[in-house]
């Protein structure tokens, strides 16, 4: 389908962009991007990490200047956009690393840009703190946040992931903006959550707000409805209402490649029993008792405050146990550290991997290598960077990350190759088990099935993994069981074969114990 076809006629455009180019040194970041942006639309921005997605977003909201080309806003004429412009023209964006401010609280973060602009379009120098504290109140009971003064008053960097996330919505909405961009905004989010956010986007789309929601879940697009724009390689392939594609077609126009949705997991037969857990005890979780064979992948979910990611955290010593047993290969351990998780051959990926996991600043060979620098080391304390950049050129071969260059910096990579370098960087310890927290969290469609087919590669080589994730479909595909997790306690099991999404969404909403094995 050419770029052109089924775009929505209607007269007068919120924001227009026109034969939009972008050049970062002598990578061709934008080539030629035209699109019109209506009232009261929701268009759904999709893509592999890197095709343009974030970059055209940042023109929309004056975080960079384009290369070329023109931006027509409010039917006036730019070259370019400065971010005091585009707030006061009503476009909000939510980052997908939030850009919150962590040490000022909920109602200082969600309210703050309200009163940044002036009526003229400067910047405001009177602050309302009274203005702030309703305008907070206002835009948390829009995304069902408390709006109590002990919530409106917590430090934004006290709380989980998942919450931040909701807030950054939140202070996206507080402006009674034109043009909500969204970046990832379910990342997060768990599927009562993304219920809550839908119908947010509804709120605001009929009250003639457009969103343009930046995503990899495609079923969530599907629910909302709305104009799927596809970029690929710095351009825009396709545009449409989404009811008109196929997921098989939108993941074809996203890669250039074939990709089925197929269940990863071969049926290989699986080894001896590696992970046992007996009445583990710890914040969040409750009398918890699991076993782990050799080579199985086994998958952990619920809502978010289940305990699910309290169990990742006690299994890998990030916060240790109070009491309760773990033994691996039939020995029991005391894991009071992630060094003493390391120490038995237990890995973690976690879920926030631009805060908990990477060093962006420093170079993919640089990450790989930082968990076994002592190993590198001779008694001097020099570190052999030969062998090192060796063992990280192998990893990036394994991962199959899309550069040869391990000096590069993280923080350049897309998002699909900062997450394999963070997996990478623990198979350098050569891991028994590998907890992965949100393995694919804010990772494109074409990363996603490279991950997974990394992951089923792991487990045929005999290494046990368990998968921590709100992601139904990740844990479907890749699973040999499911454990479903609600108050601190593991409520029902299930064969990843045979279980649907239906049937774990409903146990995860259950307050009873089942086995629906």
């Amino acid at each position: 389908m050419a770029a052109e076809d089924n775009v929505p006629q209607q007269s007068t455009a919120l924001l227009e962009l026109k034969n939009i180019q972008k050049w970062f040194g002598g990578v061709h970041a934008l080539r030629g991007i035209d699109l019109t942006l209506l009232p009261g639309q929701v268009y759904h921005l999709l893509g592999e990490n890197g095709c343009g997605k974030s970059t055209v977003i940042k023109i929309m909201s004056g975080a960079h200047p384009p290369t070329s080309g023109e931006i027509v806003l409010g039917g006036r004429s730019f070259a370019a956009l400065t971010p005091i412009q585009s707030l006061a023209a009503g476009i909000e964006t939510v980052y997908q690393d939030l850009s919150l401010l962590p040490n000022l609280t909920v109602a200082e973060n969600v309210a703050l840009n309200e009163q940044l602009v002036d009526a003229n379009g400067r910047l405001a120098r009177l602050f309302d703190r009274k203005r702030l504290t309703e305008t907070a109140e206002r835009a948390l009971a829009v995304v069902g946040l408390p709006t109590d003064r002990a919530f409106l008053t917590t430090i934004v960097s006290d709380l989980p992931l998942a919450l931040r996330q909701l807030i950054a919505i939140a202070r996206a909405i507080a402006t009674r903006a034109k043009l909500v961009i969204m970046d990832e905004p379910t990342t997060s989010l768990t599927r009562r959550e993304v219920e809550n956010l839908i119908l947010v986007v509804e709120r605001l789309r009929s009250e003639n707000v457009s969103v343009l929601f930046v995503t990899h879940k495609l079923d969530e697009c599907y629910r909302i409805g709305g104009h799927a724009v596809v970029f690929r390689d710095g351009q825009c392939v396709a545009q449409g209402p989404i009811e008109t594609y196929t997921k098989q077609q939108l993941a074809e126009l996203m890669t250039g490649r074939s990709i089925d949705a197929q269940r990863y997991r071969t049926g290989k037969p699986l080894g001896a029993e590696l992970l046992t857990v007996e009445r583990l005890d710890a914040d969040g979780v409750r009398d918890v008792s699991l076993s782990l064979r050799r080579g199985e992948i086994l998958g952990i979910t619920g809502l978010a405050d289940s305990g699910r990611n309290e169990l990742a955290m006690a299994l890998t010593g990030v916060v240790p146990a109070r009491s309760g047993g773990i033994s691996i290969d039939g020995k029991s351990i005391s894991v009071r550290s992630p060094a003493d998780a390391i120490a038995h051959g237990i890995g973690y990926v976690p879920e926030d991997r631009l805060a908990e996991g990477l060093f962006l600043d420093k170079s993919i060979l640089e990450n790989e290598i930082a968990l076994i620098v002592s190993r590198l080391a001779n008694s001097f304390g020099v570190v052999d960077r030969k062998e090192g950049r060796k063992i990280a050129a192998q990893i990036s071969q394994d991962m199959r990350l899309n550069t040869k260059d391990l000096d590069l910096p993280v923080g350049s990579l897309s998002g699909g190759n900062q997450q394999r370098v963070l997996i990478g960087r623990w198979l350098s310890i050569q891991p028994k088990l590998l907890v992965l927290h949100g393995p694919t969290v804010g990772v494109d469609v074409g990363s996603k099935d490279t991950i997974y087919r990394v992951i089923q590669t792991l487990s045929e080589a005999g290494m046990g993994l368990i998968i921590v994730s709100d992601d139904l479909p990740e844990l479907l595909q890749n699973a040999d069981r499911i454990l479903v997790m609600n108050s601190g306690r593991i409520i029902a099991e299930m064969a990843a074969e045979l279980a649907t999404e239906d049937a774990l969404y409903r146990a995860m909403l259950s307050n009873t114990t089942e086995n629906a094995q």
